[in-house]
């Protein structure tokens, strides 16, 4: 009896085992495995795979799932903790329902593995379509929030990988959507350094991330799939990254098409193929045997690619018996279980950011509310609970339904959609139709809860969308179609107001912040969205959500779109003051900040510093607190963030209970990125601030709260350091 290949030794590393399958095959058989839809190998007990799967906020397109809050709602709870434990779920369900299809020999799209998430593009303008998929605007918050959940998706096996995670858009990529195929995005050396790569580097370098997927567009001239600076300088060259890229979809044919970098497919697979980038979404790598037989590529460039996907098929546990590998086990049972949906409607509630309260309008007390009026086009809507890129889950809860469940008995809800999402008119009715019965309904309420906003039709991914507007973008950040007309109407019914923004970015409502007494942002909650709104409305817990974004007065004061300069852009550089700040949000209770209290006044470079902070519920209600550390130098001799987010961290307290928050401030936090993308310890004065929100007057004055702040200097030389 003959000895096993090597390809199947377990005892044998990865890479060893993955170079003695690569030699076994054909070139032919070495391009169709560079294809997301690759082919059985039957002879070498190799099985078809599809490698394109999605799991933004819970599998998605592949059937019943837990459908979680979309990812700019993770974002409002910024708790890595939390978002961790969504993507280890998201991986439990991935594997119950991948091990079930592989029972019934299905190998078909999204059925897989390989998840193509997270998105740790930064929301830089609200315009953004796909803005909602993302962390939000800052770069500290999508790192943290990014490796947490690659960590998740990932586990926490030494040998195997419980699902293989993926970091797009690689790099500097946030629309225009109907120009992402031809667009060349310029940013300068700072900004990249500073603002756009931090979170791929971190993805890479901590989070360990299995795949990196390129964006469509041009980086500084040259497609990011196919960009030697950004896949072989940077990538792996910087930052060492072993694992495979992938192109985002039918980006590679972008090259000739729509870049005009090539001029034919051949030339176009090699240059994305000699870049590095290794798996072809899309079918255009079929032309790689063409372009080797012209002399473009090598084999020995297109083993490497190769190599790399069958490496990451075996941590996958794709060519070992199922009890060697310990997420085999995982029963479909696991998938959309009532603990994983229980889950999802913490998280909802957690993401919830409660805007304005004025007169103490909310809580709710419903046993006072003997009618209570639901309006609006996102009332009763299953969209605006799920954004994009979504699984199908087995229940809903809309806020009309939340709140039906959540009322005494006896108490009359009453119901009107009031006016169409975005349309001019609903079928053939006049515009405005629906208002009467709107207004006659408020009128005959206690109380209006008016749900207003958007859905993935209005703001999505080009060929996603289904309206007018540009290719998935938003053209300003007013409320669509007659919902401005709604808002006034039933406000004029003379009744309380409580304003419920459904959506996934930014929406300037300033008529709202002067007139509405309460507003609470509730982002696309999940599919049990409806009912955590509900609990937030009746008291049954303090809301405590952050905006991980600036709400704008206006798009008038956005720089252009097509500018990738950060100047003017996102709370780090931004001139006038915000609507509602990033890093704001209301509580029922109310909380105090003693003083911060510092490791030392004066530190040399390379040194770390502690700061820490009591912090008491001095209010009613028993709550979570957001305690955000924000870094302000104070006399950087280069255009820098007015300050940045360092650190954020969730407490719990009842009323009168106090806690202590420690946090460590590192060098590369206090580094500042000169104008040549250099990492430079400047000596210099820093302030450090410790609140629920940022030190900005409008924070301040929203929230009601003083930051607490001390200050450190370091001395020393000016010091380059490790980007």
């Amino acid at each position: 009896m003959g000895s096993i290949p090597d390809y199947k030794n377990k005892e044998l590393s990865f890479e060893v085992r993955a170079e003695d399958l690569v030699a076994r095959m054909t070139l032919e058989e070495k391009v169709m495995q560079m294809l997301h839809s690759a082919p059985a190998i039957p002879r070498l007990g190799i099985k078809a795979y599809n490698w394109w799967n999605e799991a933004l906020h819970g599998v998605a397109r592949a059937g019943t799932a837990t459908v979680f809050p979309q990812a700019i709602a993770m974002a409002a709870t910024f708790d890595e903790e939390l978002v961790h434990r969504t993507a280890d779920i998201i991986a439990t369900e991935g594997r119950a329902k991948y091990h079930e299809a592989q029972r019934y020999g299905d190998c078909d799209i999204y059925k897989g593995l390989t998840f193509w998430a997270p998105n740790v593009n930064i929301f830089r303008d609200p315009r953004w379509g796909r803005g909602h998929e993302t962390y939000g605007e800052d770069p500290h918050l999508t790192t943290r929030l990014g490796v947490a959940f690659i960590r998740g998706l990932q586990g926490n096996d030494e040998k195997y990988l419980k699902t293989a995670a993926c970091a797009k858009h690689y790099a500097v990529h946030s629309g225009p959507e109907k120009d992402r195929h031809s667009f060349n995005a310029v940013a300068s050396e700072k900004d990249m350094r500073e603002t756009y790569l931090p979170a791929f580097k971190e993805c890479v370098k901590t989070g360990q991330v299995e795949a990196v997927m390129g964006a469509y567009n041009r980086t500084n001239g040259e497609p990011c799939c196919g960009s030697k600076t950004l896949l072989q300088d940077i990538l792996r060259g910087e930052w060492g990254f072993a694992g495979h890229v992938t192109s985002d979809c039918w980006a590679i044919k972008d090259f000739h098409e729509e870049h005009m970098v090539t001029k034919t497919a051949p030339e176009s697979v090699a240059l994305a193929v000699n870049s590095g980038c290794d798996l072809n979404c899309g079918n255009m790598y079929i032309n790689l045997l063409i372009a080797h037989r012209e002399g473009l590529v090598s084999e020995e460039q297109i083993d490497l690619s190769v190599t790399r996907l069958m490496i990451t098929r075996m941590k996958l546990g794709m060519f070992d018996e199922a009890e060697a590998v310990p997420y085999s086990s995982i029963p479909y049972e696991a998938n959309d279980c009532e603990e994983h949906r229980q889950f999802s409607l913490e998280l909802a509630k957690k993401s919830l950011v409660l805007l304005k309260n004025e007169n103490k309008l909310l809580p709710l007390d419903r046993k006072k509310i003997g009618s209570i009026a639901v309006i609006g086009p996102n009332a009763d809507s299953r969209s605006a609970l799920i954004g994009n890129y979504f699984g199908t889950a087995s229940r809903y809860t809309t806020v009309l339904e939340g709140i039906h469940n959540a009322v005494e008995p006896g108490t009359r809800v009453y119901y009107s959609a009031g006016c169409h999402l975005f349309k001019e008119k609903p079928g053939l009715a006049a515009p405005g139709n629906f208002f009467g019965e709107a207004v006659a309904m408020a009128e005959r309420s206690d109380v209006v809860v008016l749900c207003l906003g958007l859905d993935a039709t209005l703001e999505g991914e080009q060929g996603d969308v289904s309206n007018e507007y540009a290719g998935g973008d938003k053209p300003n950040l007013d409320l669509p179609g007659h919902q401005q007309e709604l808002l006034e109407a039933v406000y004029k019914a003379g009744k309380p107001v409580v304003l419920v923004l459904m959506s996934g970015s930014a929406l300037a409502v300033n008529w709202a912040d002067e007139h509405i007494l309460a507003i609470v942002q509730a982002w696309y909650p999940g599919a049990e969205g409806g009912k955590a709104v509900a609990e937030l409305l009746f008291g049954e817990f303090s809301p405590s959500g952050k905006l991980p974004v600036t709400f704008y007065r206006s798009t008038e004061e956005l720089p252009d779109f097509c500018d990738y300069s950060m100047r003017n852009r996102t709370y780090r550089y931004m001139k006038n003051e915000a609507l509602y700040p990033f890093g704001y949000g209301l509580s029922f209770s109310k909380f105090q900040y003693g003083e911060v209290k510092i490791s030392q006044k004066e530190i040399n470079a390379g040194d770390e510093i502690s700061c820490m902070v009591t912090v008491k519920n001095v209010g009613e209600y028993e709550a979570d607190e957001i305690v955000q550390l924000y870094l302000e130098d104070v006399e950087a001799c280069v255009e820098i963030p007015k300050w940045q987010l360092a650190g954020m961290k969730r407490v719990h307290l009842r009323p009168g209970e106090a806690a202590e928050v420690m946090f460590t401030v590192v060098p590369r936090q206090m580094a500042l990125i000169d104008n040549e993308g250099r990492c430079v310890l400047e000596p210099g004065l820093f302030n450090v601030y410790i609140s629920g929100n940022q030190p900005d007057v409008r924070s301040l004055s929203l929230s009601g709260n003083t930051a607490a702040r001390t200050c450190f200097r370091l001395a020393g030389e000016r010091t380059l350091i490790e980007y």
